[in-house]
């Protein structure tokens, strides 16, 4: 008996993962004459194929799944209030909501990239990071100066204030360890993990990159815009976004002094700012009470909202929730790239206190924003991911991890040239001839570096190049047999013209004798 074949329990996952119907991809495929084209595009869909099917394959390992709020009937979920959430969840979520009532703010905030840390800076000079799962202090600063924003490094262990004029860089005690004086009046901070570069820009209108792990200042790039306060960093790319007071959104490089694209967003100045997990989805807001979403693989809007106030703080959390902090409220929409939506999916106020930043915890299903009264933690369920990667990011990790962790991370540092729009440029070979990557090279140089360019110049080869300067040098010191037989016969010449002339005293011995001896004539 022929026995039946067991049908792949995996097949049935795997649309969840594939790049739409590839049959209908390769119906046109076969009627190509390029035969090259038509090879490569087979084994690009059967790379698809094969990536999707391991995708489904480990699904087994993902053991936690994600929830949302499901309403019943005429219930709404933007009407759940956190007090009414408070009863329903189980203790340990019930401690996620709390709120710090302090006196230093409005507050910026920062979590680290596992979600652990809590990172707090009021505009007063208050300054404190702490363990907020745990509920353990770290420490806490009282700068007496102005503190416009926080910002982890690449794990808790150090963190830079931008203050008053300076940007300083402190450990987990407290302890002042650096101060970036190349960083004036910085407004915002940001940092990428994976090329440890701090990015800040400011009221001089400077974008600028510093290299953490060797303390080198990589790149600094004037956006000739003005004050910048706004900026967002392109999770899957690494290019920084910056949102300008004339409504316009750049993005930079650190390898480029010109922005790579400029968009025009709004009509009035960009006023918040985030991006999604994936890079290809980009929010903005700005002064004219427009909220937009952006489609950056085509660079034009997907939808466009309203907001009764200005949107002061943009967050994107990691299954695709969109925080908007606008006056004391604070909206969460679900799906709102995908789809126009007509309700929010929760709404929050905090009473008598203008929202300054919010930000979603990484593996977390909860939401902090900072507000001009101190700090406060929310629930939104379906905000984060369940399922982390331990190698990437370890809400669980020990010392041991952590500190095995920093060493990989800079052993596998990448390279600020590697930061481009392109992402499948990393592992291409460049197949262009030497002088065109001299030439570019030389081009690149001159627009990095306009006044040394300016002040060099480049001499023609003759006779008073370097060459001939130094072959004459060195002719000086040699005795050659031709240059003695030369120059004997250059003064047996001279002395028989000598001759010639005491024979012959009449004879004219320049052009300017026979001229004057002609004069004398007529």
């Amino acid at each position: 008996m022929v026995e039946k074949k067991k049908k792949d329990p995996v097949l049935a996952v795997v649309p969840k993962y594939a790049r739409g119907n590839s049959n209908k991809a390769l119906e046109g495929v076969n009627k190509l004459q390029n035969k090259k084209l038509k090879g490569s595009i087979k084994s690009r869909e059967k790379q698809f194929k094969e990536a999707a099917y391991k995708a489904a394959s480990a699904e087994i390992l993902l053991t936690e799944e994600g929830g949302y709020l499901e309403p019943e009937g005429v219930e709404k979920t933007y009407q759940l209030s956190q007090r009414a959430l408070q009863k329903e969840v189980d203790i340990s979520t019930a401690h996620k909501m709390f709120t710090l009532d302090l006196k230093f703010g409005p507050y910026s905030i920062d979590y680290t990239r596992n979600g652990r840390h809590l990172l707090i800076g009021g505009r007063k000079g208050h300054v404190a990071a702490f363990d907020w799962q745990g509920g353990r202090l770290a420490c806490e600063l009282q700068l007496r100066e102005t503190v416009r924003d926080v910002k982890w490094l690449h794990n808790e262990t150090m963190f830079a204030v931008a203050q008053k004029k300076y940007v300083y860089i402190y450990d987990n005690t407290g302890l002042e360890i650096h101060c970036l004086r190349n960083h004036i009046e910085v407004t915002k901070l940001d940092f990428l993990p994976y090329h440890f570069l701090l990015a800040s820009v400011g009221n001089t209108g400077y974008l600028k990159y510093q290299d953490t792990s060797t303390g080198k200042l990589v790149a600094e790039h004037r956006t000739k815009l003005g004050k910048c306060d706004v900026m967002a960093q392109n999770p899957a790319t690494a290019v920084m976004h910056l949102g300008h007071g004339n409504g316009t959104v750049t993005l930079w490089s650190p390898n480029m002094p010109t922005p790579l694209v400029k968009m025009q967003c709004h009509r009035g100045p960009v006023t918040a700012m985030a991006i999604g997990h994936s890079g290809t989805y980009m929010a903005t807001a700005g002064l004219d009470g427009q909220l937009k979403l952006w489609d950056l693989r085509s660079y034009k809007p997907v939808q466009e909202y309203y907001t009764p106030t200005p949107a002061s703080s943009l967050s994107v959390s990691q299954r695709g929730l969109l925080a908007v902090g606008f006056g004391p409220h604070v909206s969460v929409w679900k799906d709102p790239f995908r789809t126009k939506q007509v309700s929010p999916y929760m709404n929050h106020l905090q009473p008598a206190s203008a929202i300054h930043d919010v930000k979603f915890v990484p593996f977390e299903d909860v939401l902090g924003f900072g507000h001009r009264s101190g700090m406060s933690s929310i629930v939104v369920p379906g905000s984060g991911e369940p399922n982390f990667d331990a190698l990437e990011a370890n809400p669980f990790q020990t010392k041991k991890q952590r500190q095995e962790m920093e060493v990989h991370a800079l052993l596998d540092k990448i390279q600020p040239e590697m930061i481009t729009l392109d992402v499948g440029m990393v592992g291409k070979m460049d197949k262009a001839p030497i002088q065109v990557a001299n030439k570019e090279r030389k081009e690149a140089w001159e627009a990095e570096h306009p006044v040394e360019a300016k002040e060099l110049k480049f001499k023609a080869r003759g006779k008073n190049s370097s060459s001939r300067r130094h072959l004459r040098k060195k002719a000086k010191n040699v005795i050659d047999q031709k240059k003695v037989e030369l120059l004997e016969r250059i003064e047996n010449d001279k002395k028989e013209r000598a001759k010639k002339r005491a024979g012959n005293p009449d004879e004219p011995h320049t052009a300017l004798d026979r001229f004057s001896g002609k004069k004398r004539k007529l």
